[in-house]
């Protein structure tokens, strides 16, 4: 009874959004680097904190180091959705909710060398995440996707307090139900997927440090792969990678190949929910065989990248001449 009253608690308070954005006139408008046409309200994402905010009381202030970083990360996300803030003030508040964050997982026992590289990796997969938010329901589908790994192996080896999961997984299903359309009634916004991308890549590292199997850090392997990579090739092409662009596979499948957008969102969650379920079989064996697994993975992954996206140029290329 008490998911279903948060699942009801968390419906109203998107629809107060809905009602706050449309006076403060909160919207997403289109541009030459946007898959959509319409006026979408923007920040709708704002309902995962919603639902890490009841776990957090809920659970008697459980994590509290982990609560405020992302509690700063929203907050300076969502001004942002607003205004357009300074990248410079932006990474800033993401490094002191990042620091919060490995404070919290007490990674201060980590040697001195590798708390940078955390601190850097964990900062780039927050905007990865951020910027693979760019059609209706991909994020939605590919945190459900991350969000039932987590929770299928937590059935098993309890790694972090399940009401978590439940109640973030609550909060994406009332999100999905307003964004997963044709026609989306709202947008994730950067409240939205910065603030989901920081709830995965904390309960993400609970598994890690828990089972001491760093694998787990595949369940992410989709999303990493098509970021890395555009920025690779933009680097190629001798672009600006710091400016907005259109430029991921899932944008080119959707604009140029001119595919069905909820489908190609869709696809990205069930093929990373397959190597995640793979991942799982394959965590308990030796190391070399989780080694080789994962650098196959990411092969195939690399190469599917690779032949679809000069597929899709190469047609569009010829349909423009």
């Amino acid at each position: 009874m008490i998911y279903l009253f948060l699942f009801v608690i968390l419906l109203a308070l998107i629809l107060v959004y809905f009602k706050i954005a449309d006076y403060f006139n909160i919207i997403d408008k289109p541009n030459e680097r946007s898959s959509h046409t319409a006026l979408t309200i923007r920040g709708g994402g704002i309902v995962f904190y919603f639902g890490a905010l009841f776990y957090f009381f809920w659970s008697g202030f459980q994590y509290p180091y982990f609560f405020l970083g992302l509690t700063l990360v929203c907050l300076i996300s969502f001004l942002d959705d607003l205004f357009t803030l300074s990248s410079k003030l932006r990474i800033a508040v993401h490094l002191a909710a990042v620091s919060l964050l490995c404070y919290q997982l007490e990674l201060g026992a980590f040697p001195w060398w590798m708390i940078p590289i955390i601190l850097v990796a964990v900062i780039g997969i927050l905007n990865a995440y951020n910027f693979m938010d760019g059609i209706n329901g991909i994020t939605a589908m590919y945190s459900f996707a991350v969000l039932f790994l987590l929770w299928y192996i937590n059935r098993s080896v309890i790694y972090i307090d399940m009401r978590l999961l439940y109640c973030i997984g609550l909060g994406n299903l009332v999100f999905t139900y307003f964004n997963f359309r044709t026609k989306a009634k709202c947008f994730a916004g950067d409240v939205g997927s910065v603030g989901m991308s920081f709830i995965l890549i904390f309960i993400l590292w609970c598994l890690i440090l828990y089972t001491q199997n760093f694998m787990y850090i595949l369940f992410l392997a989709v999303y990493g792969v098509d970021s890395v990579l555009t920025i690779v090739h933009r680097l190629l092409k001798k672009e600006n990678i710091f400016e907005p662009h259109r430029t991921h596979l899932y944008q080119y499948l959707s604009n140029e190949a001119k595919g069905n957008r909820l489908l190609v969102a869709f696809s990205y969650g069930a093929l990373q929910l397959f190597i995640g379920l793979l991942v799982i079989q394959v965590a308990d064996k030796g190391v070399w065989t989780q080694i080789v697994f994962s650098f196959t993975i990411l092969a195939v992954l690399i190469a599917a990248y690779i032949a679809i996206k000069g597929y899709v140029l190469k047609r569009a290329a010829g349909n423009s001449v």
